[in-house]
């Protein structure tokens, strides 16, 4: 019997009508024609960008005539090698650890404030913890140098109210308290962003969930630990995912405060490449300094997407 259904089938799907197979036709050139942009897009401003900074990392190269001075991989023993790329290294993830200690745990006790609590003007306060990212890195960064200036600078100028020996102090001159400064910087710029996400999430959330939770003699922080934040797993790795990459392309706005200063205690790994690579016309050694981070975040991309955020979006 089960023969007879077999070659049934196998009888249907030959004796498929042709004004079918022309319709199956037509979708597939349709669907073929909509990716088309999207594929040659990503070839030549992704794909081919990458091949030839991967080419160019084999050769001594300043940008300018042939490529004839070929090194092999010397330029990505040069990087390593570097104490101050090293150190760029170690800075952004300085960079990113602050961002998930205290950014993303910021974004989300003012998003649970916003969407739970019974705040009034919350309309208000939205806009106006929104507002630092509406600005553009290059607008944020020049807002702080403003506050950051020794001479009459907003931050010298309120904190002098309570402590007049720290007038004067150059916040972003100081070996101690550069990284600090520019992380306080990227948390006013970027928070919101994140502070968005979670109010989303928690949007999504059931009010009836939480209710019967505390119906049941679950506490505020119960409720939190173990109904609100787990049914926000989704939102907060991603949230999570983004910060992490975001930590190791940071460069507009500490190349405008400080250029990676003072002594390189600022220097990030874009900020590197581009002193290094670019204005220094050391092409070969930029493009080996690019291909690097692209590796690095490839595979934390990679990695992340087939563990964390696999395993929550299954749960």
């Amino acid at each position: 019997m089960s023969e007879i259904r077999s070659v049934s089938g196998l009888t249907d799907s030959l004796s498929v009508s042709p004004e079918k197979r022309q319709a199956q036709w037509n979708k597939a050139v349709l669907i073929f024609f909509f990716l088309l942009p999207g594929f040659v897009l990503l070839v030549t401003f992704l794909v081919i960008p990458i091949g030839q900074a991967a080419y160019y990392s084999l050769y001594n190269w300043n940008g300018l005539g042939p490529l004839d001075d070929f090194i092999g991989f010397d330029n990505y023993v040069r990087a390593i090698g570097q104490n101050v790329f090293r150190g760029a290294i170690w800075h952004s993830l300085i960079i990113m650890v602050m961002s998930l200690l205290v950014q993303l745990p910021l974004a989300m006790t003012l998003a649970l404030i916003l969407v739970r609590g019974e705040l009034r003007f919350q309309k208000f306060f939205r806009t106006l913890f929104f507002l630092p990212y509406v600005f553009s890195e290059i607008i944020a960064a020049y807002i702080w140098l403003y506050v950051y200036n020794p001479r009459g600078g907003l931050l010298n100028e309120f904190l002098s109210i309570f402590n007049p020996n720290i007038a004067g102090t150059a916040w972003l001159a100081d070996l101690d308290t550069v990284l600090v400064a520019i992380f306080f910087v990227l948390t006013w710029k970027f928070f919101g962003f994140h502070m968005l996400l979670y109010m989303a999430g928690l949007q999504n959330i059931s009010q009836e969930v939480e209710d019967s939770a505390r119906v049941s003699g679950a506490n505020e922080w119960q409720v939190l630990r173990y109904i609100t934040l787990p049914m926000m797993g989704g939102t907060i790795s991603l949230s999570v995912f983004l910060s992490i990459l975001g930590s190791f392309q940071q460069f507009i706005v500490v190349w405008i405060l400080t250029e990676g200063g003072p002594a390189y205690r600022s220097e990030l790994i874009v900020t590197y490449l581009y002193k290094f690579g670019i204005q220094r016309m050391q092409l070969g050694f930029g493009s080996s300094l690019a291909i690097i981070l692209f590796l690095m975040t490839l595979v934390f991309s990679i990695g992340y997407q087939r563990t964390v955020l696999r395993q929550t979006l299954a749960e």
